[in-house]
C-alpha cells in the first residue's frame, strides 16, 4: 500500500486555500462591509499559516502571519476593510504561491516590499499615524480594541478533544494544536491512551489518543476556536468554563459558553458526566461523529492521469464491444446476440459514467478571470466589472484545461481594446464602468462560451486597412462581414497603435484561433460600433468518446459527430443533375448549400443512384453533405491524427471500427465554413 507524499498533498490543499482566499478578497472588494467574507479570508489565511508551519514551510507561515494579523484587526473592527488593503493582500497571495513552490528561494526582498504595502494599507485604514512593523500589528491590537476591558480577566477552561483516526495521514499534527493552546496561557495536558488497540490491531497511520486539558488564559473564548479553526468540522470537542472571576462575569456569561460551541458534541447535556474510561465507547456510538466521517469521505481526490488512463480503457472496451456486436450480427447464435446486447448496454452505461467523472463546472475556469480583470483595471486605469453567468455548465476537464489560454487573451483584449476610458464612456453617454460578460451554456453536444463587452466595438475600416497592408486580402476585396471580422484571428494581426504590456504584437488572437481549431470548435464574432463586441466559442463537450453517424463515400467510411446532424434526406439522380453548377438544395422554403464529399475526397468511383444528404449545422449556419450511404450510429472513440496529417483541416481525428478498419471523423466546423464560402462565391459570381 502506497501513501501520498504529504508535501504534495499540502501543496494541493494550499492551492485550494489560496483560491478561496482570492475569491473572498474579490467579493470583499465589491462590498467592504461584508463581514462574512472578512471571516472567510481570515480563516483561509489562518489555515494556510498553520498548515505551512506544520509541514515545514516556515517562510510561508511567517509571511502569512502578517496578512492574517491584518485581517484579524479588520475582523475585530479595529480597522475597516479598504480597497488598498484588499489589493495588498491579493498581491501577497501571489507571493505565497511562490513561497510554496520554491520554499528555499531568496524571497526576502519581495517579502519586505509586499509587507511595506500591507503596513501602509493597515496604517491608512487606521486613520494615519506611524507605520507599524508587521510583528507589531498584533501587539497594537489590544490597546485599540473596543472590547479590551474583558481581556485582563483570566478564565479557566476544561476541555476534552479528539481528532479523526485519519488526521495524521491527512496532514494534521495534533502536537501543533497543543503548542498553540500552551501559547494561550497556563495549560495542563493529559493524554488518554485507553483507545490504543493491541499491537496486532494497531494501524501506524491512525490516531487513537484523546486529550484532557485544563487551560487558564486571559484570551477570549474565540482564541480557542481559532486554534481548532481548520479541524473544527471533523473533531470532537467538549468544553466548559470551570472558573470565572467575579469582575468580568457580567460581561462574559460563563454557563452559556459551552453550549455555544460551534462544533457538534457527543451529547451536550450529558457531556461533563462522561468519564475518561467510557469516553471512547461513547464516541464510537455517536451518530453525529459517524455522519461527519461519512461526509468527509464523500469526496475522493483522484489524480488526473488516472482518469485519463481509465478513459483509455473505456475507449478500448467500446471498440471491443463494437467488434462483438458485429460478430453477433452475422451469427445465428441467439445466446451470443443476448450477451452482445448486455455488453453493449453495460459499456454504454460505463461510458456515460466515465463522462460524468470527467466533467467539471466552468466555475473553476471563470473564477480565475475575476482576479485578472481586477489587475487589468488597475493597470489600464479603467473601471471594469466582470459579470459571469452559467458557471454550473459542465465541460470535459481536458477541454477546460485547454480553454484557459484562449479566454485569457480574449478577456485581455476586451479590457485593453474593447472598453473605452472613463472619460470616453461618459462622453459617449455610457456609464463610467465598463462591463465584460463571460457566459457559458450547453447546446446539444457543445458548450457555448461567450465573451461580450459594452465597449467601442471593432473598427472594420481599420481591420480592412491592416489586412490589405499585410497582404491578407487584396484591395477592395468583396468579403462578408463575418469573413472581415474573422481576419483578427490571423497570425501577427493587430490594429493596436502601439505595443503595450497587454497587446499590440498580434499574437493573442492567433493563439485563440489555433486552440479552438484543435478542439474542433468554431468562433463567431459579432460587433456593433459604439455598442461593443461579442465573441462566441462553440466547443465539443468532450474530446474522448462521442456519438457519431457512420457514412460511406465511395469505398471509404467516415464519421459525422451526431450532435451536429440535423436531418438526413435522399438526393435522387434528377435532383442531383438539376443542382449541378449551383450545389443548393431546397429545404422547407430555404436554400441550403451542400458539398459533394465524393468530389471533395476524389474517390474516383461512380456515384450510387440514390445518394443521401446529411444536413449538419453549427449555430445558425447549415450545410448538406452528400454521401453514398448512411450506415448508422456509432460510438466513436476519438484517436488523434498523426503529425503527417496535421494540416488536413477536413478531419478532426480517426476512430477504429468493429472490423478493425479505420474511419476518419469529419471536422464539422471546417465543412460548414467551406460550404458557406462556396455559397458566397456562387452568389458573387451570379
Amino acid at each position: 500500500m502506497s501513501f501520498p507524499d504529504p508535501i504534495a498533498v499540502f501543496r494541493t490543499e494550499a492551492a485550494e486555500l489560496l483560491e478561496q482566499v482570492e475569491t473572498g478578497l474579490l467579493d470583499l472588494n465589491h462590498d467592504l462591509t461584508d463581514k462574512e467574507q472578512v471571516d472567510a479570508v481570515f480563516r483561509g489565511l489562518h489555515t494556510l499559516k498553520g498548515s505551512g508551519a506544520m509541514f515545514g514551510f516556515e517562510a510561508l507561515a511567517a509571511f502569512t502571519h502578517h496578512c492574517e494579523t491584518a485581517f484579524d484587526q479588520v475582523r475585530k473592527g479595529i480597522v475597516p476593510a479598504t480597497h488598498d488593503l484588499v489589493t495588498a493582500v491579493l498581491s501577497a497571495t501571489d507571493h505565497m504561491r511562490a513561497l510554496i513552490e520554491v520554499p528555499n528561494g531568496d524571497h526576502d526582498a519581495v517579502s519586505e516590499t509586499l509587507l511595506a504595502k500591507l503596513r501602509a494599507a493597515v496604517t491608512a485604514a487606521g486613520g494615519g499615524g506611524a507605520v507599524a512593523a508587521p510583528a507589531a500589528i498584533a501587539a497594537s491590537a489590544a490597546p485599540n480594541t473596543p472590547a479590551a476591558p474583558a481581556a485582563p480577566a483570566t478564565t479557566t477552561y476544561k476541555m476534552r478533544f479528539s481528532l479523526p483516526a485519519n488526521s495524521m495521514a491527512n496532514g494534521t499534527n495534533p502536537l501543533g494544536l497543543l503548542d498553540e493552546l500552551r501559547d494561550l496561557g497556563e495549560c495542563r495536558i493529559k493524554a488518554d491512551q485507553s483507545s490504543i488497540p493491541s499491537l496486532d490491531m494497531l494501524m501506524p497511520t491512525d490516531l487513537y489518543l484523546t486529550w484532557d486539558i485544563v487551560l487558564t488564559t486571559e484570551q477570549p473564548r474565540s482564541a480557542i476556536d481559532d486554534v481548532f479553526i481548520f479541524v473544527m468540522d471533523e473533531m470532537q470537542l467538549d468544553l466548559e468554563v470551570v472558573d470565572v472571576p467575579s469582575a468580568p462575569a457580567a460581561a462574559q456569561p460563563a454557563p452559556a459558553a459551552a453550549p455555544a460551541t460551534p462544533v457538534a458534541t457527543a451529547d451536550p447535556p450529558a457531556a461533563p458526566a462522561v468519564s475518561s474510561e467510557h469516553a471512547p465507547a461513547a464516541a464510537k456510538a455517536n451518530p453525529v461523529a459517524d455522519a461527519k466521517q461519512a461526509k468527509s469521505a464523500e469526496n475522493v481526490r483522484v489524480p488526473a492521469e488516472r482518469l485519463d488512463e481509465l478513459m483509455d480503457r473505456v475507449g478500448e472496451l467500446v471498440i471491443a464491444q463494437s467488434r462483438l456486436s458485429q460478430l453477433a450480427g452475422v451469427s445465428g447464435d441467439l445466446q451470443l446476440r443476448a450477451v452482445s446486447e448486455d455488453v453493449e448496454r453495460l459499456s454504454g452505461e460505463l461510458r456515460d459514467t466515465m463522462m460524468v467523472l470527467r466533467m467539471v463546472p466552468v466555475t473553476h475556469l471563470f473564477g480565475r478571470f475575476r482576479r485578472l480583470v481586477h489587475d487589468l483595471a488597475i493597470e489600464t486605469g479603467k473601471s471594469i466589472e466582470l459579470i459571469t453567468e452559467g458557471e454550473t455548465t459542465e465541460v470535459d476537464k481536458s477541454v477546460i484545461e485547454r480553454l484557459a489560454d484562449p479566454l485569457v487573451h480574449l478577456v485581455r483584449n476586451s479590457c485593453d481594446h474593447g472598453l473605452e476610458s472613463a472619460q470616453e464612456r461618459v462622453a459617449a453617454g455610457k456609464s463610467e464602468t465598463g462591463r465584460i460578460y463571460l457566459t457559458a451554456r450547453q447546446q446539444a453536444g457543445e458548450v457555448i462560451i461567450t465573451i461580450k463587452d459594452d465597449g467601442r466595438g471593432i473598427n472594420r475600416d481599420r481591420v480592412r486597412a491592416k489586412a490589405e497592408s499585410s497582404g491578407l486580402i487584396t484591395p477592395n476585396a468583396n468579403l462578408t462581414d463575418q469573413e472581415l471580422l474573422q481576419l483578427i484571428f490571423q497570425p501577427g494581426f493587430s490594429t493596436a497603435q502601439q505595443v503595450t504590456n497587454l497587446s499590440g504584437r498580434g499574437v493573442g488572437m492567433d493563439v485563440v484561433k489555433r486552440t479552438i481549431d484543435a478542439l474542433r470548435g468554431t468562433i463567431n464574432v459579432v460587433s456593433h460600433n459604439g455598442q461593443g463586441s461579442e465573441i462566441s466559442l462553440a466547443i465539443p463537450l468532450t474530446l474522448a468518446i462521442i456519438d457519431g453517424l457512420l457514412v460511406r463515400v465511395g469505398n471509404g467510411r467516415y464519421v459525422i459527430p451526431l450532435s451536429a446532424v440535423e436531418e438526413c434526406l435522399e438526393l435522387s439522380v434528377d435532383e442531383d443533375m438539376r443542382s449541378r453548377g449551383r450545389s443548393f438544395i431546397s429545404l422547407r422554403d430555404s436554400l441550403v448549400p451542400f458539398i459533394r464529399l465524393r468530389e471533395l475526397f476524389h474517390t474516383g468511383t461512380a456515384p450510387d443512384p440514390f445518394q443521401k444528404v446529411v444536413v449538419i449545422s453549427t449555430g445558425s449556419e447549415r450545410v448538406g453533405l452528400v454521401v453514398d450511404q448512411i450506415i448508422g450510429d456509432h460510438q466513436t472513440v476519438i484517436k488523434g491524427m498523426s503529425k503527417l496529417h496535421h494540416d488536413v483541416a477536413t478531419f478532426s481525428g480517426a476512430t477504429i471500427l468493429g472490423d478493425g478498419g479505420v474511419a476518419l471523423i469529419l471536422d464539422v466546423g471546417h465543412l460548414v465554413a467551406e460550404g458557406q464560402h462556396q455559397e458566397a462565391h456562387l452568389r458573387a459570381a451570379g
